[in-house]
């Protein structure tokens, strides 16, 4: 390399890259952002407010000023810079909750059995806990709910550019598969004001289902139905949805489950997937970091995969359906509808 070569790009934001994200978690948990946002400004006053210790908790916002979360508008003083406004609760576009639940205690542990997931192709969450991530969920209630509000904040976002991108009104009887709360399916029978709706989850999955669907003012036009997609799924829908469920499961699992979908579809019923599509190549950008981020994620401690548009609809075909379309979203939902039909 010449003397007047740039210098090639440092590696050291990678090597350091694990302290923004526990700062940004315990920001989240701390619920700074709300504080500032109401007025609390000042160290001392959001220590109060916290429990934390002034001197320690100025550094630690001053860091997070150093990331653009935070402005520091006098020493001491810090205002909310446009990230840090995505950390207050109950705002549109909220990613408060995910900040609580993906870099959480859990994810640290499994994320600790790298070496081992890399290794053996199992997941950080069978080796640190003994149990795949759902069964830990249904034993720790809070995190569970920390859990399900975060899928339901992503679900906004998801839900906004599905319903723009695809006729939903179409079908007259809409299931959501793995639906949880019933954010998504909310969203969706509003924008199909005709249509009736079926939830399937599991009953931990639907302890918020009525309150949603009434919130959302749909729960008129909803069934609710406690199952497991692993045995079978309801019969009647001419739509079926799928919001981020098969990539939750290897391939022979996510296969399983759309076996059970194709078993009790109609002749002319449609099956969708929302889901992150990885690249055919990764290369560095910003979008592609967040997929892989997403997908360690699932090597780590689902035991799932984010896959490309190809490898959906190999697992597609392989259950009896027939791909009929792929449907970008783009940001900031970043998935794509899967349209398919049983095959004939």
């Amino acid at each position: 390399m010449s003397d007047n070569a740039a210098p090639p790009p440092s590696i050291m934001p990678l090597i350091a890259g694990f302290m923004p994200a526990r700062l940004v978690f315990l920001a989240a948990e701390l619920g700074i952002a709300d504080l500032i946002a109401g007025g609390t400004t000042a160290t001392e006053g959001l220590a109060q407010r916290t429990g934390m210790h002034a001197p320690s908790l100025k550094r630690m916002l001053r860091a997070l000023c150093a990331y653009g979360v935070f402005e520091e508008r006098t020493p001491g003083e810090f205002g909310l810079c446009p990230m840090g406004a995505q950390l207050q609760s109950n705002v549109a576009g909220s990613l408060r909750n995910f900040a609580r639940f993906f870099p959480d205690q859990r994810a640290w542990k499994c994320l600790d059995e790298i070496n081992y997931t890399i290794r053996t192709g199992e997941t950080g969450m069978s080796r640190a806990f003994g149990m795949n991530s759902f069964e830990w969920l249904a034993e720790h209630p809070k995190e569970a709910a920390i859990f399900n509000a975060a899928m339901a904040d992503v679900t906004y976002v998801v839900a906004r550019s599905a319903t723009a991108a695809y006729d939903f009104s179409t079908s007259p009887v809409i299931m959501d598969v793995g639906g949880g709360n019933g954010s998504l399916l909310a969203a969706v029978l509003r924008s199909a004001p005709s249509s009736a709706g079926i939830l399937f989850d599991l009953p931990a999955g639907l302890r918020e289902a009525e309150a949603t669907l009434k919130s959302g003012g749909v729960a008129n036009r909803c069934k609710v139905i406690s199952g497991d997609f692993f045995e079978s799924v309801p019969a009647g829908a001419d739509l079926m949805v799928l919001k981020s469920v098969i990539h939750d499961w290897d391939d022979e699992r996510a296969v399983t489950i759309l076996i059970r979908c194709r078993a009790s579809a109609l002749p002319e019923t449609r099956l969708i997937l929302m889901e992150r599509l990885m690249p055919e190549c990764m290369t560095a950008s910003a979008a592609h970091q967040r997929a892989a981020a997403l997908d360690m994620r699932m090597l780590t401690i689902t035991g799932g995969i984010e896959r490309t548009e190809e490898e959906y609809r190999q697992l597609l075909k392989s259950a009896g359906f027939a791909w009929t379309r792929t449907i970008a979203l783009g940001p900031p939902a970043d998935q794509a509808i899967l349209e398919a039909v049983p095959a004939r």
